[in-house]
């Protein structure tokens, strides 16, 4: 798995105008292909009646899924220029939409290049993107009485509670990065006496 990834905060659009050209660019996170195809198609039905809807997404932590679509613009001026713009600022888990409501000045090809390109540029800036570093998966288990105490350490040095249940002990659910591990094993013991449980699971990625 890689490190960490970036990739958008939230969905949203943004607008920009080129000679009289309006570009909307909708962003989105996408964990898989299937949704990145799914907002691409409701973006498509939203603006039905527009120009062209051109898209690109990147899917996994290595970017291993790539795909580009120019809708009708000339071969390369839009999709992959999108594309480019999502690599080149590093995104992962993303997916690009341009709407093109063309207003009656063409571009030429370097124009749309620049046009496709920068739409989303200006998009990922307005949006705003977050970092996601590796972690890896432990559940901490303590009797009830230290349990909310524990809770409350935990949150104050910053860790991140992920879920909490409550049975004959308490189970807590964190997220560690893997050079943390020796530490917060010291740590959680001398917090319990050591009388907590700690068990390593997988690994995922959170926000930072």
């Amino acid at each position: 798995m890689q490190d960490q990834y970036r990739t958008v905060a939230r969905a949203g659009v943004h607008e920009t105008e080129v000679n009289r050209s309006r570009f909307l660019c909708a962003l989105a996170p996408a964990a898989s292909e299937r949704e990145a195809q799914e907002f691409v198609a409701a973006v498509r039905r939203e603006h039905a009646d527009a120009t062209h809807n051109c898209w690109a997404y990147v899917v996994g932590a290595d970017a291993a899924v790539q795909r580009a679509s120019d809708d009708g613009e000339p071969g390369g001026t839009a999709g992959v220029p999108m594309l480019q713009m999502l690599l080149r600022r590093e995104m992962r888990y993303v997916v690009a939409v341009v709407t093109r409501y063309y207003g009656g000045v063409k571009l030429g090809a370097g124009g749309l290049i620049r046009a496709y390109g920068g739409a989303v540029g200006e998009a990922l800036d307005a949006v705003g993107t977050v970092t996601r570093r590796r972690f890896r998966l432990a559940t901490v288990t303590v009797d009830h009485q230290r349990a909310g105490k524990l809770q409350n350490d935990l949150r104050t040095a910053g860790r991140e509670v992920r879920d909490v249940r409550y049975g004959e002990a308490v189970t807590i659910g964190i997220g560690l990065p893997d050079a943390d591990v020796p530490a917060f094993r010291a740590w959680l013991a001398d917090a319990t006496a050591g009388t907590a449980g700690f068990e390593l699971g997988g690994e995922t990625y959170g926000d930072t």
